[in-house]
């Protein structure tokens, strides 16, 4: 549906992005890291000045792409999820589109995946598993699939995947017996391939694009499984096994031909080395035991959220360089210009702290005001920060809130 006098305003035929825009989970690169510079490397003591704040997001954890001007989310409204567009300067919306019923959970009822922009289309995954291509200009919905009919069954929790677009492609995981991993044609969403090798089911990771052993791979994390498969086939290069329990959650981190990736419920951490279609473990150890907050990859270390507190692991060899236990309870991370930006995720605390391998350095930190009075007894503030065009992004369900970083 969308709101007339400021469709005439905003009809576009494509979506430009910029340098420092976040088209899609966790950023440019799908590694939670914003190219910008310029930012605030040290905030009032109130916390940076809100920009606005948007009070009509409905129910759901999705976070947020920006491209273009036009900030894209997910939540609800009339018992449906719906793909909303934002004037990312102003938080006045432009559109919205129903794009399936509301996924029941209780967790929190609603939305998880993150949209992805590429060009004049913006795809996203519903909480119960319809993945919709989307016209840009106005929210026209152009073509759905169901991971059900792919042989894909809901997760526990929802599907939380975050749809990857890379090149002619937009990629998903249905999971089940007809290919954990699937691939599509992003202009008409026909199948152009199903991993029918791998037939586990879908957990709550999101695909990243490799080149591993100088082959284009997608890789992907599952309950008992890390994967890697043939960008052009999906046939399977390489696995290893993963001791998953209740709930994969973090996004793989690759760098060159290696790959890691973390768990909560006691698991833990993992690196490895990918060689000849063999994953040789490089390490292993439950000192970066990330639930779902996210760890990014700086230079040489590791950020992140662990059991102990937070936590900078050394990437080579995974050892710990640092635990801080007391300023900040559990949460997500992003970061920008050489800082982290960590949410709590009970308190809705935001702190801006240096990333640094010499311990915590906190810049600066403020509290969500207002917080939400929907989100489930049972739920947190689980959205993933964003930082893009110098603004940091925030939900807690409803409530979408927007500062100004920017020195």
């Amino acid at each position: 549906m969308k709101l007339p006098a400021l469709f005439l305003a905003v009809s576009i035929s494509s979506i430009t992005a910029v340098a420092s825009d976040w088209p899609q989970f966790r950023g440019p690169n799908r590694d939670d890291i914003s190219a910008e510079t310029g930012l605030l490397k040290k905030w009032p003591a109130d916390g940076p000045k809100r920009v606005w704040l948007f009070d009509n997001a409905g129910m759901g954890y999705s976070g947020f792409s920006v491209a273009a001007g036009k900030l894209f989310t997910i939540g609800t409204r009339d018992q449906k999820e719906i793909l909303i567009a934002l004037d990312a300067a102003t938080g006045k919306e432009l559109w919205f589109a129903p794009i399936s019923d509301v996924l029941s959970n209780g967790w929190g009822d609603g939305p998880r995946g993150t949209p992805t922009v590429d060009a004049d289309r913006i795809y996203a995954l519903s909480g119960t598993g319809n993945l919709v291509c989307v016209q840009a200009a106005d929210g026209k919905v152009l073509w759905t699939k169901s991971m059900g009919d792919l042989g894909g069954k809901r997760p526990g929790w929802g599907f939380t995947e975050s749809p990857l677009v890379d090149g002619k492609l937009v990629l998903a995981t249905p999971g089940g017996e007809k290919g954990t991993m699937v691939a599509f044609d992003k202009m008409t969403g026909a199948v152009v391939w199903q991993s029918a090798d791998i037939t586990e089911g879908a957990q709550y990771s999101s695909i990243v694009p490799a080149t591993i052993g100088g082959k284009k791979q997608y890789v992907q994390l599952v309950m008992q499984t890390l994967f890697g498969v043939d960008a052009t086939t999906g046939k399977l290069a390489w696995r290893t096994p993963w001791s998953g329990k209740t709930a994969v959650i973090p996004t793989p981190i690759v760098k060159g031909d290696e790959v890691f990736v973390s768990s909560g419920y006691g698991v833990g951490c993992m690196k490895v080395a990918v060689k000849g279609g063999e994953a040789k473990t490089v390490f292993l150890n439950k000192d970066l035991e990330n639930h779902h907050g996210g760890v990014i990859r700086i230079g040489d270390f590791l950020y992140g959220h662990s059991k102990g507190g937070w936590t900078c692991m050394n990437f080579a060899d995974g050892t710990v360089k640092w635990v801080e236990k007391g300023a900040l309870e559990k949460g997500a991370v992003t970061s920008a210009d050489g800082m982290l930006y960590c949410l709590g995720e009970k308190s809705g605390t935001v702190v801006l702290a240096e990333a640094s391998p010499n311990g915590w350095s906190e810049k600066g930190r403020f509290k969500l005001d207002p917080q939400t009075t929907i989100r489930n007894p049972k739920g947190a503030i689980w959205t993933h920060p964003v930082v893009a065009n110098g603004k940091l992004y925030l939900r807690d369900q409803n409530y979408i809130y927007c500062y100004d970083v920017k020195k």
